[in-house]
């Protein structure tokens, strides 16, 4: 049966390989014959007005001479700026350009061959003749079918009843999703006017549509032009700029708002009418371009072979992808969950056949598994992302997150420098700044981990601090998205509960710049850009279903988590940063490293206490090797209220 399917697929696949070829092939072969048609009647025309009708016969073999000189050049040249690969349906300003070029270049070579060669003796009026002609004919035939859809579409197609939409920006995409209104006959929407803040384009004209104003006139054009969709057609503008338009539209009472997505999204800067889409929460939050030394992450990961731990993850998946378009000589991919290890090693396969894919499926607590991966596949590059993070479940199991956390990064951190990685770089979060919860903990007791083992080999040993992401699992993003779906209501733990977010394709681009600058020891901190109110978060995304907060969709407060606080930070009380090349990566002042053999008796003893399921002993340990750690809401310190955790002594803490 797989057999069957196989070779069906194969036989479909085969068909449309030569379909395609074949439509390629005939498209070649009538723009050619476009080519030899335009000089040969721009050639008889020319003659022919010339003589006044009456061709002389012993002017044939001049006539002959003109056709076997410019066509072949001409074919030469146009071949040559690739206007036989146009499709004709899709010929642009570019493509008509290019054919002037190429006519007028051949011409002015044939012109030279014909006058001092081949001795050609009409008057120059004629071949300026065969010039104007062949122009037309040519540049008209590749310009017929696009003129022919405009008309039909405009002029003779049925028209059916569609949106009036104001556009805002007047500039590249605005102007393309303009165009494109007007030009495809499927568009459910027609542009009545364009919104631009440059007061030099007001008043001028795009494709018919008049700039009538800035954004501070959409209301009033709102109602004058009776418009029911607008769109926001500025791709590279900032999260705040789209929020200040979107709220501006939102005062009008107009319901369809949509935007174009930003420009780290669009493919080759390229705009269609197709990228508009409704707005979502990551363009009111995440839509900040993030720029990095693109030669810098290359040198850094090109050719080399690559661990990614957690791959299947949010983070873990993201950096995969990421890290694959700087072209790794092996991606090593290594995963818990083996149904996440399937999903992502099936979609980056289909990005590469010339990256080496391994996918492993492999815990990080097992030391002995893990000594025989990297035996076999001797990475030079570790991205750790592998880690517990669910705050209020890891309060509960105190010992899992340690576990995993601490001594889980333990054995990558022993196994690379024993293997001789170049670079460790561990993925960290602000949680593990003033820790209230054992997640929190356990990643500052991992970014110790991290400075003490830099140095004794030659691995360089890099931590990365960032807050959340928009979307990645677990976050509060697509557990409103779920609530909102079932009518409510939606949960906040708290009026003033604070975070920061950022996209995960952009935290993952400033992961792999951390990674390049890096030089061995450092713990890096992204600018993750303003906090958000949670309760903010949440009256928009119920805005952008097109419901009202409280009225349609309650919004509850149910008191924070246990382990949660209020606010996150990235650096301690202790901490600075030092800037770095990048306007968005800091380097945090860490006042005090421990000890290699200080640490380790540490964790010795809390590896006792792990094994001995003393979850209580856990929480005094943390706090011993973590002195900002304070257990808010845990349930085992709120059971033990007769535990002094101020009495333990701070001598010996890092």
């Amino acid at each position: 049966m797989l057999e069957k399917s196989l070779r069906r697929e194969l036989k479909n696949q085969k068909y449309k390989t030569s379909f395609f070829m074949k439509r390629t092939f005939q498209r070649k072969v009538f723009f050619i014959v476009t080519d030899i048609t335009s000089v040969l009647f721009a050639t008889v025309i020319s003659l022919y007005l010339r003589f006044d009708l009456n061709f002389p016969y012993y002017w044939r073999p001049e006539f002959i001479k003109i056709l076997g000189t410019f066509v072949p050049i001409m074919l030469i040249i146009n071949y040559l700026l690739g206007l036989y690969n146009i499709t004709w349906r899709y010929v642009s300003i570019t493509d008509v350009i290019k054919n002037i070029i190429g006519v007028t270049v051949a011409f002015l070579v044939f012109l030279s061959i014909g006058y001092y060669e081949l001795h050609l003796k009409f008057p120059l009026p004629v071949y300026l003749n065969i010039y104007v002609f062949t122009l037309l004919i040519s540049g008209g035939v590749r310009s017929m079918k696009r003129l022919y859809q405009y008309i039909m579409t405009n002029f003779f197609s049925k028209r059916y009843p569609r949106k009036r939409a104001l556009i805002v920006g007047a500039g590249n995409a605005g102007e393309q999703i303009v165009r494109d209104m007007k030009r495809l006959k499927d568009a459910v929407a027609k542009p009545v006017g364009i919104i631009d803040d440059d007061e030099d384009k007001i008043g001028t004209m795009i494709h018919g549509v008049k700039v009538l104003g800035n954004r501070n006139s959409i209301p009033h054009l709102v109602k004058k032009l009776e418009v029911e969709e607008i769109v926001i057609a500025i791709p590279s503008a900032p999260a705040k700029e789209i929020r200040k338009i979107v709220n501006i539209a939102k005062s009008t009472g107009v319901k369809d708002i949509k935007v174009l997505p930003g420009t780290n999204e669009l493919v080759n800067g390229n705009v269609t009418i197709r990228d508009v889409r409704e707005l979502s929460l990551y363009d009111l939050l995440g839509r900040d371009p993030v720029e990095i030394y693109e030669d810098e992450v290359e040198s850094f990961i090109k050719g080399k072979r690559v661990l990614i731990t957690g791959a299947g993850g949010s983070i873990g998946s993201e950096i995969s992808k990421q890290v694959l378009k700087f072209s790794p000589s092996e991606l090593i991919l290594l995963e818990v969950d083996e149904t996440d290890l399937f999903k992502l090693e099936s979609q980056l396969r289909k990005d590469t056949h010339e990256v080496i894919i391994s996918s492993v499926v492999a815990d990080i607590k097992e030391k002995e598994k893990l000594n025989r991966i990297f035996q076999e596949y001797l990475p030079e590059i570790v991205f750790h992302a592998a880690a517990y993070k669910h705050v209020p479940i890891m309060e509960m199991h105190p010992e899992e997150a340690v576990k995993n956390n601490i001594f889980g990064t333990k054995n990558l951190a022993e196994l690379s420098v024993k293997y001789g990685v170049k670079k460790f770089v561990m993925i960290s979060t602000d949680k593990a700044v003033n820790p209230t919860s054992i997640m929190g903990a356990t990643k500052r007791v991992a970014e110790y981990i991290c400075q003490v083992y830099n140095g004794l080999g030659k691995t360089e040993f890099i931590s990365v601090r960032f807050g959340n992401v928009l979307g990645s699992r677990g976050s509060v993003v697509p557990i409103f998205e779920e609530q909102i779906k079932n009518g409510g209501p939606v949960t906040v733990t708290h009026p003033e509960m604070k975070r920061y977010f950022m996209l995960t394709s952009e935290a993952v681009l400033l992961v792999l710049q951390a990674g390049a600058m890096g030089k061995g020891g450092e713990v890096f901190v992204l600018d993750m850009g303003e906090p958000v109110k949670i309760i903010d978060l949440a009256r928009s995304m119920i805005e952008l279903k097109g419901l009202k907060p409280d009225v349609d969709i309650l919004i509850e407060f149910t008191g924070p988590r246990p382990g949660e606080k209020l606010f996150e930070e990235l650096l301690t009380a202790e901490e600075g940063t030092n800037s770095t090349k990048h306007k968005k990566i800091y380097v945090a002042k860490i006042s005090e490293i421990p000890e290699k053999d200080l640490l380790e008796g540490k964790l010795r003893e809390l590896e006792r206490c792990v094994k001995s399921l003393d979850r209580l002993c856990i929480i005094k340990n943390l706090k011993e090797l973590v002195p900002t750690y304070n257990p808010t809401n845990n349930p085992y310190w709120d059971t033990n209220k007769n535990v002094n955790f101020s009495s333990i002594s701070n001598d010996n803490a890092f």
